[in-house]
């Protein structure tokens, strides 16, 4: 085996990548705190075709030196708007037909692997404070709060984590490995 080449790779360049058909994914951060891991979801969401970043409460936005610094440029490929409140981002998605997905841990959660994302469905992943995780107002207006096992002796993962771990799993649920990409 040879490893790839950035030119091996292919990937599109900015305006091509906006002109394709996206994941019927939005990931909403609800008010989190350090940039390095904005900018790795931003990143992570880009690979997986979200269609977009909500940015939410204390969330820093664009343009940042310490955001790029892990998106390495997905802050311009990805779509992101900002919410002064995260409330509100989830009203208007519900409005939108959003189905919200928070990923946290709660009485009554559905394990990640077992929810099962329907195509023609439109869905958020909420994802929350780095130490306070998802605020209990967003977990109040969730669909489903899906949660991420785990066995180790730690308690929670990195929100980028989490959130690459769920991305992941909604792109190969929704089919997205069949031909987003391509």
């Amino acid at each position: 085996m040879k490893k790839k080449s950035i030119t091996d790779l292919g990937r599109d360049s900015l305006d091509a990548y906006r002109a394709k058909k996206k994941l019927p994914v939005t990931v909403v951060l609800d008010n989190i705190r350090s940039l390095n891991n904005i900018g790795s979801i931003f990143r992570t969401s880009d690979a997986f075709m979200a269609e977009r970043v909500m940015l939410c409460g204390i969330t820093a936005v664009p343009p940042s030196v310490e955001i790029h610094k892990t998106a390495l440029g997905a802050e311009d490929s990805v779509e992101w708007r900002y919410y002064a409140s995260t409330a509100e981002c989830l009203e208007d998605l519900r409005g939108d037909g959003y189905r919200l997905c928070v990923l946290e841990q709660v009485e009554g959660s559905v394990a990640l692997q077992d929810f099962r994302p329907q195509p023609g469905e439109r869905y958020a992943i909420v994802a929350g404070h780095e130490v306070h995780g998802v605020s209990q107002e967003a977990v109040d207006a969730a669909d489903v709060c899906l949660e991420i096992p785990q066995c180790g002796t730690k308690h929670s993962l990195n929100v980028s984590v989490s959130t690459g771990l769920a991305l992941w799993h909604f792109f190969i649920g929704l089919g997205g490995q069949n031909g987003a990409c391509g």
